[in-house]
């Protein structure tokens, strides 16, 4: 019974380290089992999500040693096996990168079907066009994604729909292609350029990441590197948004501001002030919230893992909001919830439609979702009273230590196991 006890009412105050991104890490970590030579990759964030992949890819025979927390090397010499299956990988959306780093190392691949948070409907279809368009033969047969190849050969692919996975999984399978591939309408989020840089780093040749046009010119082996992942903007941002929810003042640390270029343009617009520097962002809440409206769009646009805490804000704003979601069409399942804290939202297709209320109320809550839990945090800091939050093991799939980053900001928030534990650390606060 895990879950968090939070007593509201604490502006987050203070300086938060935030850890490598882990849309970033997992790809790369697909990717590592590619060469025979061993790599080293550096900020790993330390997740749930990371050391389920760490298990697959070492079901299948890559060797992976543990340096230290956020630190990991791989050595894929002895990847032969091309079946990944066990609920542990059936837990997380990734495992697809699987696909594409085995058909493009072993020409064959069998993943389990993606698991992950249950936001809508998230189809592999441009995944296996992407695979077929390099020459593979690729299909779903029995909750298995089936991919293999005699040769796989450079193609010229158009996306349908811009899609991040299959963008990524695409490079994945044509970096050892024979000849030129070309990506159209790829998807421009920066963990693509980051993958793409690590396979650069291991001799890839790679160009046009973080644009529209994706160009892969297909090499004969990879061979080692050591890599650190970026920084987490989703994470950035979260903590960016606690700012504003909570009447804080946090420096963000360890981040690329222009990966938070859409978070910070909308935090501006709702009244919070905004300070960057080279690798950190400070964010102060000190007059109320104003109304705004937000679309979730592919990056450069707002991130669609960060429309469930723009509408926790803008719950607190003056006057009335529309959050629209374009991405997803199960995103708002969290609203429910916050509705319980006294929340006024009413979602209409699509759409979030906000009338800010001064001030949410303490709760029993429970996390649909990754990014939905840790908005719901967000709001139990902010209450009036004390809330618990089950089902965090969704939280920890993204969040590293994420209770006690808030404890180090002033935050009232435990994680506990059981009633009892919950009853002691509510008479703790109290007393």
């Amino acid at each position: 019974m895990e879950q968090y006890v939070i007593k509201g009412g604490n502006p987050l105050v203070g300086e938060v380290d935030i850890s490598g991104a882990k849309n970033a890490a997992l790809p790369i970590i697909a990717a590592a089992i590619m060469t025979d030579e061993t790599v080293y990759i550096d900020n790993l964030p330390d997740v749930t999500d990371i050391h389920a992949l760490l298990t697959a890819i070492e079901s299948v025979g890559a060797v992976v040693t543990r340096i230290d927390r956020h630190s990991v090397r791989i050595n894929g010499s002895q990847v032969r096996d091309y079946l990944i299956d066990g609920e542990h990988i059936r837990r997380i959306r990734a495992s697809y990168y699987l696909l594409g780093a085995l058909l493009g190392k072993l020409h064959k691949a069998e993943v389990a079907l993606p698991g992950g948070c249950n936001i809508g409907l998230r189809p592999i279809d441009q995944h296996l066009k992407g695979f077929r368009g390099l020459g593979a033969t690729a299909e779903v047969s029995y909750g298995h994604v089936v991919a293999s190849a005699d040769r796989l050969v450079g193609g010229h692919i158009y996306l349908d729909v811009v899609s991040v996975g299959a963008t990524m999984n695409i490079i994945l399978a044509a970096v050892m292609a024979e000849g030129t591939t070309i990506i159209e309408n790829a998807a421009k989020e920066p963990h693509i350029v980051d993958l793409a840089n690590f396979l650069n780093s291991c001799g890839a040749s790679i160009r046009g990441a973080g644009t529209d046009v994706v160009r892969i010119r297909g090499v004969q082996h990879l061979h080692g590197t050591e890599y650190t992942i970026i920084p987490d903007q989703i994470e950035a941002g979260t903590y960016m948004f606690g700012a504003a929810i909570t009447k804080g003042d946090i420096v963000v640390r360890n981040v690329i501001p222009k990966h938070l270029e859409s978070i910070t343009a909308k935090l501006v617009e709702i009244g919070c002030e905004v300070e960057e520097s080279d690798d950190c962002v400070r964010v102060v809440s000190s007059k109320p919230l104003r109304r705004t409206n937000a679309k979730t769009l592919p990056y450069p646009g707002f991130p669609t893992d960060m429309q469930p805490q723009m509408t926790v804000a803008l719950g607190l704003a003056q006057g009335t909001s529309i959050v629209t979601e374009s991405l997803f069409e199960n995103r708002f399942k969290y609203v429910d919830e916050l509705i319980k804290m006294g929340a006024n939202i009413k979602v209409e297709g699509n759409s979030a439609i906000i009338d800010g209320i001064s001030e949410y109320q303490g709760a029993d809550l429970s996390s649909p979702d990754l990014r939905a839990g840790a908005a719901l945090v967000l709001a139990a800091l902010a209450a009036d009273g004390f809330s618990t939050i089950d089902n965090i093991q969704y939280i920890e799939r993204g969040y590293e230590d994420f209770h006690i980053k808030l404890q180090s900001l002033g935050a009232h928030i435990d994680r506990v196991d059981s009633e009892k534990e919950a009853t002691r650390y509510k008479f703790e606060i109290v007393s």
